[in-house]
């Protein structure tokens, strides 16, 4: 994987651009308010760790200790502290997203030599803290923040949006805050989690796939801007 580009002390070699930087201005367009109120935001470069380790071993204790919360054991829950928020991805495997003040960009199409250089060090420094506390048990923790980026769909409208393409059933009985799942929405295969009751969901597809969702997502969420049919 490479490397972001970062500055140096002769300035600025490259600024990291976002997945979706083109289609800022799309995304803010598309926004509706109202009762039948929707918006569509990115959320780039959020630190994203993979970690697998046997939950009943030792090495799991002392992540948990570092995280400074329980490995969630079941599929659909997340637990979080602080700026972590882990996600179950399977029996032995989680995904820990870590969101700080100074790490945290909405909707930018670059930023700062100064973020850059935040958002790099906190990915070494949360991968280098989860690998220590694996020690030498058998498992593993992996950089795979450019692997993914973020969408927020939120607002009134944002659940009758992922209905259009998405199989699960998001009713707040079956789906609330805190759970979060691997689906679909239209052909595109994302992580979805939902954050609050407004309701806001965060999806997280490839990068490469990013651009085709937001555009179905746009199109979506254009039929909200008319008059409800009754």
């Amino acid at each position: 994987m490479a490397e972001p580009m970062i500055a140096t002390g002769g300035g600025p070699v490259a600024l990291r651009t976002s997945p979706l930087a083109h289609l800022g201005e799309r995304m803010r367009a598309a926004a509706v308010t109202g009762a039948r109120g929707v918006t569509l935001t990115e959320w780039p470069f959020i630190t994203m760790v993979n970690l697998r380790v046997d939950p009943a071993a030792e090495a799991a204790d002392r992540i948990e200790k570092t995280l400074g919360t329980r490995l969630p054991r079941r599929c659909g829950q997340t637990t979080a502290s602080g700026p972590h928020t882990i996600v179950w991805l399977g029996p032995d495997e989680w995904l820990v997203l870590s969101q700080s003040d100074e790490t945290a960009v909405t909707a930018v199409t670059a930023v700062t030599d100064e973020t850059a250089v935040a958002a790099v060090a906190a990915v070494a420094a949360l991968a280098a803290a989860l690998r220590e506390a694996l020690g030498g048990d058998p498992g593993s923790v992996v950089d795979v923040s450019a692997n993914r980026t973020t969408l927020e769909l939120s607002g009134p409208a944002a659940r009758q949006v992922l209905e259009k393409g998405c199989p699960l059933d998001l009713h707040p009985r079956a789906f609330g805050p805190g759970q979060a799942v691997s689906t679909t929405v239209g052909p595109v295969a994302v992580l979805l989690r939902q954050v609050d009751d407004v309701p806001t969901y965060r999806l997280l597809p490839r990068s490469s796939f990013a651009d085709y969702l937001a555009r179905w997502l746009i199109d979506a969420m254009s039929e909200y801007r008319g008059v409800e049919v009754p």
